[in-house]
């Protein structure tokens, strides 16, 4: 919130501002700024949804289930995706249903709080964190009828927040539990998510690591490799301009892609003897020591600081981190503010929090590795050589693999697929590889599916493009090979 200034919700509200916790005045000040109305919530409609994703198909399921031991309650469970936009409503009441059609809280109505102001979904969406919003702490007089409580869901392969579980009710109506049913089922659909993600592991959320400094090496997917592609090539130089004129410079694209490498890679071209700071967000619990860490740092001269993932902080983090990068740079003045660099990734423009956003002076977009397939087999050879100390060989046959793979995970995916072949093989060839780098099929596959895959990818490696052999030593036919290597997206060895 700005210094000195109170939302005109404030002025409103019945209670004392000092009882109003802060949190709630920045949603608020946001919520002005937005433009939203004071009486009457105005929520866009969209009316279309993606009502075949794991999020939506777990997320109703759990809801479903939940509502079988509410219908006789006054509640209404709704879910929604990561825009606020609400996919799916469930109540017994319908009373409540009624009241909530009056004011759009219903499937196809975005409830975002850019375009309903503070309410429960809403602020659990913007700061990530489990939010309840009683009454009179909503932003529209509209609202001040209900209590909702709200939990976002993250996915727990990614950590990318999936939507939010939201339970409203009347706010006279007794809500003491309503913020731990929606955590509890917030938890169940991320947990039924992975459940149904083939077995994968959830990605580990982010402790304790403040920054770590980055000393100057050559890094997977950088510029410092001969012969990478001119793609690369060109963001590189985009990146390295912007450091160079002290521009706040964000990287975006996939994951795995080399966003923060390439800043990094920017930042040693152009100011070689700087310090790097590389952070990623913390969990939100460890966000205030996180940022209160960050105030000597940015301070200092000659120092670069190179923020990750920046999608994943909420607003009111972002604020702060805000105001103390322009501090920063306010304070060194002239020369020096060009000194204190200060660099962000994320996988777009648009997923970056608006006053992040604000401070983005230089946008540089980051290749994914299936437009690079120059750069696949160097890279397999600096990861293999760092992994193993020496030097790693990759026969024609396995570096055709490797380039002809889409790579939908990045240079991280290959650095994965190097460890796995690089460990076994001074000499790597198709035999060594993971068995889905020969394999294009993109649906998911069941535990017999994915082990029959494996085993004709074994045997091709084998006997090459002989499909007779490889058929005689599977037991199945020459015609039956053919069927299974089109069905799997494998590649046939060739001679």
């Amino acid at each position: 919130m700005r210094e000195g200034h109170l939302p005109e919700r404030a002025r409103l509200h019945d209670a004392s501002v000092v009882r109003v916790p802060q949190r709630l005045l920045d949603s608020w000040q946001r919520s002005e700024e937005y433009g939203v109305p004071l009486e009457d919530v105005e929520p866009v409609f969209t009316g279309t949804y993606d009502d075949e994703s794991l999020f939506f198909e777990c997320g109703r399921e759990v809801l479903t289930n939940l509502h079988r031991t509410l219908v006789d309650e006054p509640v209404s469970l709704i879910l929604t995706d990561a825009d606020g936009l609400v996919l799916n409503r469930l109540s017994g009441d319908r009373s409540l249903l009624r009241s909530l059609d009056a004011v759009h809280l219903a499937p196809g109505f975005s409830y975002g709080e850019r375009e309903a102001g503070t309410n429960g979904l809403g602020l659990a969406l913007a700061d990530r964190a489990p939010t309840v919003v009683r009454a009179d702490q909503h932003y529209a007089l509209s609202l001040c009828t209900y209590t909702c409580a709200a939990a976002p869901v993250l996915d727990p392969l990614t950590g990318r927040v999936e939507g939010a579980v939201n339970l409203t009710t009347w706010s006279d109506t007794s809500n003491d539990l309503l913020l731990a049913l929606a955590q509890s089922a917030a938890g169940t659909t991320a947990a039924l998510m992975l459940a149904r993600s083939r077995g994968q592991h959830p990605r580990p959320q982010p402790r304790g690591e403040v920054f770590r400094i980055e000393k100057p090496r050559p890094e997977p997917g950088a510029g410092t490799l001969d012969g990478l592609s001119a793609p690369w090539a060109e963001s590189l130089a985009r990146a390295s301009s912007g450091v160079a004129e002290g521009r706040v410079v964000a990287a975006v694209g996939e994951p795995g892609s080399g966003r923060a490498t390439l800043l990094a890679q920017a930042q040693r071209s152009v100011r070689p003897g700087d310090r790097i700071l590389a952070a990623r967000a913390p969990a939100p619990q460890d966000i205030d020591a996180w940022l209160d860490l960050w105030t000597p740092e940015l301070d200092k001269p000659y120092t670069a600081v190179i923020l990750r993932g920046v999608e994943s902080l909420p607003l009111w983090a972002a604020e702060r981190l805000r105001d103390l990068v322009l501090a920063a740079r306010a304070h060194g003045g002239g020369d020096a503010a060009r000194r204190v660099g200060f660099a962000i990734t994320a996988e777009s423009f648009e997923g970056i929090p608006a006053p992040l956003a604000s401070l983005v002076e230089s946008l540089v977009e980051v290749p994914p590795l299936r437009d690079r397939p120059d750069d696949v087999l160097p890279l397999a050879r600096h990861l293999a050589h760092r992994l193993r100390g020496h030097e790693i060989a990759f026969t024609p046959a396995a570096g055709r693999a490797l380039g002809n793979h889409p790579w939908p995970g990045n240079v991280r995916a290959l650095a994965d697929a190097v460890r796995f072949a690089a460990t076994r093989a001074d000499v790597v060839d198709l035999r060594h590889l993971p068995p889905e780098i020969l394999s294009g099929t993109s649906r998911r596959l069941s535990r017999i599916e994915a082990f029959e895959r494996d085993e004709i990818v074994r045997v091709l490696s084998r006997y090459g493009p002989s499909m007779q052999a490889a058929a005689d030593d599977l037991g199945m036919s020459r015609a039956t090979l053919y069927r299974k290597v089109s069905q799997y997206g494998i590649q046939v060895p060739r001679a």
